[in-house]
């Protein structure tokens, strides 16, 4: 089958009202990826060597998210809606040149399996004109049933259609098919819309085809991976269960998880075996998480890499551009946005690090910050190896403090550090014996009096 050319044609057109949402419903995210960008994945996976994307409600919309996950599909408008048969001829262009296998997708259905969609194009490869997907509902009713003979599927019947011992049929459409690219086209414009909505449907061909002696056969997909999405419930339900499949992923090639039902991942982390995460991590897009590292609770990390044996949180932020070297220490309430912190390095307490470089071995003091915005514009911010900034610092961009420069408690730094230079910035303190005392005693009687006045 690895010679067999295919087009995957992934109908995309719905108008999604029961999300309740202006933006396109395959638009919304599973793992932080578009839906439809799921269904694209798997079926590259499955071997599509094309694809098409059929569009409608949002066109414009959809284009620009099209090229970010998928910038080689063409993409094909459904100006009416009048049926699936008819949105898959939208994409007739596309079919025409001659691919070997023709596989019809839904934009809704992010689970899909890529085993699934491959099993549906071996049975084209071994000589079936079409192959069904069908899946086992917990409960079948509501879907069309999947009506066999003899080991060929000879109908798909509506549930309103099927007679009483068809309605007992567990064995349901998941409206997905493989179709022999020689055989698609003929086929659905031999479909009808002969039928109460006036609309074509897709589903026809298995009779069509059959009629014609033509081998139709079902395959079976997991009720999870047929699952389609129609409102923000089954949205939820949707990422549960893609969250589910990955951690168990992660947990089978050697990561921890302490406590795997409050761990998020996004559609591309990596994370390295001999990780361990704590409880209520979150990973945004973008994060590789080297072996041997420990994320600690409450920790959310962004678009950030992290190396082999960091030590990570509790309560700590990387965002974007956080670069954490081997064995670097981001600690409890700390973020890092757009920064290297090098190897063995430190920042441990209440601090923010932005555009900044942190060297290795130094040590930064709770309550730091990288004051690097002016409002205007970032600046950066160098801190070199070996260096000790002493709590409640703040360094004011752009400014280097040197290989093992030392910045006293309580600074504000606003020209650069030499190598090895100590570093004051912060007013001369003053100490007045006995006004303490009363400064507290005036304090106390003006208190009285107004406590007297309001009485």
């Amino acid at each position: 089958m690895s010679q067999r050319s295919c087009l995957s044609v992934i109908l995309a057109a719905g108008e999604g009202t029961r999300m309740k949402s202006a933006i396109p419903k395959v638009l919304h995210a599973i793992a932080g990826l578009p839906m439809v960008a799921h269904v694209v994945k798997a079926a590259e996976a499955a071997g599509a060597t094309g694809l098409a994307l059929v569009i409608g409600h949002g066109a414009d919309e959809m284009r620009k998210a099209v090229q970010k996950f998928a910038p080689k599909a063409e993409t094909f408008v459904q100006e009416k809606r009048l049926g699936t048969a008819h949105a898959v001829l939208a994409a007739r262009e596309a079919i025409a040149k001659g691919y070997d296998d023709i596989l019809v997708m839904f934009g809704d259905t992010p689970l899909i399996d890529a085993a699934a969609l491959a099993a549906a194009r071996q049975k084209l490869a071994e000589g079936a004109a079409v192959a069904v997907i069908g899946f086992r509902p917990p409960n079948p009713t509501g879907y069309g049933r999947l009506i066999e003979k003899g080991g060929r599927l000879v109908a798909i019947r509506e549930e309103k259609d099927c007679s009483e011992a068809e309605k007992k049929i567990g064995f349901c459409n998941a409206g997905m098919m493989a179709v022999a690219g020689n055989q698609a086209l003929r086929l659905l414009d031999k479909v009808g819309n002969n039928n109460a909505k006036g609309e074509f449907y897709l589903t026809d061909i298995v009779e069509i085809a059959g009629a014609e002696g033509l081998d139709v056969v079902a395959t079976e997909a997991s009720f999870e991976s047929a699952l389609g999405i129609n409102n923000r419930a089954e949205l939820a339900e949707a990422e549960g269960i893609w969250q589910t499949r990955r951690r168990r992923e992660a947990m089978l090639a050697g990561v921890t998880l302490i406590a795997p039902e409050t761990v998020y991942f996004s559609h591309d982390t990596e994370i390295g075996a001999d990780t361990i995460v704590e409880p209520n991590v979150w990973f945004g897009p973008g994060v590789k998480i080297a072996s041997g590292a420990k994320i600690h609770a409450f920790s959310h990390i962004e678009g950030a890499t992290v190396a082999s044996y960091c030590d990570v949180g509790p309560f700590a932020r990387l965002r974007p551009g956080a670069d954490l070297r081997q064995k670097a220490k981001v600690g409890n309430f700390c973020e890092v946005k757009q920064a290297t912190i090098e190897e063995g390095a430190k920042v441990n307490h209440l601090t923010y690090i932005g555009d900044a470089r942190v060297g290795a071995g130094a040590n930064i003091g709770a309550g730091t910050i990288t004051c690097n915005y002016d409002g205007f514009s970032k600046f950066f911010t160098d801190i070199g190896e070996g260096a000790f900034v002493g709590s409640n610092s703040a360094l004011v961009a752009p400014v280097t403090i040197g290989k093992g420069g030392y910045v006293a408690s309580g600074s504000v730094i606003t020209e650069s550090v030499p190598d090895d230079a100590l570093a004051f910035g912060r007013a001369r303190q003053k100490t007045l014996p006995g006004k303490g005392k009363e400064l507290r005693e005036r304090f106390a009687s003006a208190a009285a009096a107004k406590k007297r006045a309001a009485e």
